[in-house]
Order: structure tokens, then C-alpha cells, then sequence
């Protein structure tokens, strides 16, 4: 029977901040392997020693392993999430509110005015069109939920581009009176 104050276990050793990859190289086989008497599993319990354990942990060349290791760990996961996300943005479908024009008129002035604007400035026309866009732009917004989970540089921007122009895409599609201004949009906000 082995001592258990003087092995560790491969979780054990995960705990310590090691990968499989690191475990394999820098420590290599086993010091005891075989199974476990005390479970059922067939699975076979590997033990290191602890002392080995600690004596690589010292090592310069442990530091820059596990540096290494955890960068390019952390770099996979997140263009695992960003690249998870922009599938979603691209997959999710994007209903539009269709509405009677007189509708989406009274309700784009409505919300242009709880914004607190004044006046439409010197195209009134050209005004009640860019309010229309920000009026559906504002009621579509619960589609940027599908951003969580981003942070940072981690590709939040590429996901917030591609998500506004399929929400501009989607107006200019359900509104081609529209897609003018939706297709201003898109080139001024890219």
C-alpha cells in the first residue's frame, strides 16, 4: 500500500495548475499506476510523487511551460467562444415588428421624442426616415444577448459589426422604404 501523504493523484496535480500536455512531458510516466482496490472502476489510478511534483515545479523550465501552456489555452478558448458566437448571430433568426406605416410613424416620433430630441433639423422627411431605423434598431435590441459572453478584444467588435448589419440587413428587408438608410448605416457604423 502506497502512502498518500507522499503521492498525488493526476486530479491532484491538475489542482496545481498543470494540464494533461505538461503532465506528460514534464513528468512523464507514473511513479505507481494500477487500480484502485478501494473502487469499482476500471480505470487506473496514476500516482506521482510528490516530492518529483515539487522538484519540477521549481524548474525555470516549468515556469515557462505552464505560462505557455495557460496563454495558449486561454487564446483557444476564447476564439472557441467568439467563434461560437458569431455562428449564433449568423444562425439566429431576426424578426422584425412589421407595422402599419402610419403605426411605425406615430411610434418613431414617440420614441424619438422620450430620447429627448427636438427637432427633426433641416430634412424633416430625410428625419422621420433615420427615426424609423432607430426606432426598430431600439426594438430589436434583446438580439444583443446573443453578445454575452465576450469580453474585451476577444472578438466583441467583429460580433457587434456583424450583428448590427444583420439587424439593418433584417429592417432594410421588411421595409424597403427603408434601405437607404439602413444601407448609410452599415457603411457608417462598419
Amino acid at each position: 500500500m502506497t502512502d498518500r501523504t507522499t503521492y498525488v493523484t493526476l486530479a491532484g496535480v491538475r489542482r496545481r495548475g498543470w494540464t494533461d500536455a505538461m503532465v506528460r512531458d514534464l513528468l512523464g510516466t507514473p511513479d505507481v499506476q494500477g487500480r484502485d482496490p478501494r473502487r469499482w472502476s476500471l480505470a487506473p489510478v496514476r500516482l506521482y510523487l510528490l516530492a518529483r511534483v515539487e522538484a519540477v515545479e521549481r524548474t525555470p523550465g516549468f515556469t515557462e511551460t505552464a505560462a505557455l501552456c495557460r496563454a495558449s489555452a486561454s487564446g483557444i478558448h476564447a476564439e472557441r467562444r467568439r467563434a461560437a458566437v458569431l455562428t449564433a448571430i449568423r444562425a439566429e433568426p431576426i424578426e422584425v415588428p412589421l407595422l402599419p406605416r402610419p403605426e411605425l410613424e406615430r411610434r418613431a416620433v414617440r420614441h424619438r421624442h422620450l430620447l429627448g430630441a427636438r427637432s427633426p433639423g433641416p430634412d424633416p422627411a430625410g428625419a422621420l426616415v433615420r427615426w424609423q431605423v432607430s426606432y426598430l434598431r431600439h426594438a430589436l435590441s434583446r438580439y444583443e444577448a446573443l453578445l454575452d459572453g465576450l469580453y474585451g478584444e476577444t472578438g466583441r467588435g467583429e460580433a457587434e459589426r456583424l450583428l448590427r448589419r444583420r439587424l439593418y440587413e433584417a429592417i432594410a428587408a421588411a421595409y424597403p422604404s427603408l434601405a437607404r438608410e439602413c444601407r448609410r448605416r452599415i457603411a457608417v457604423e462598419q
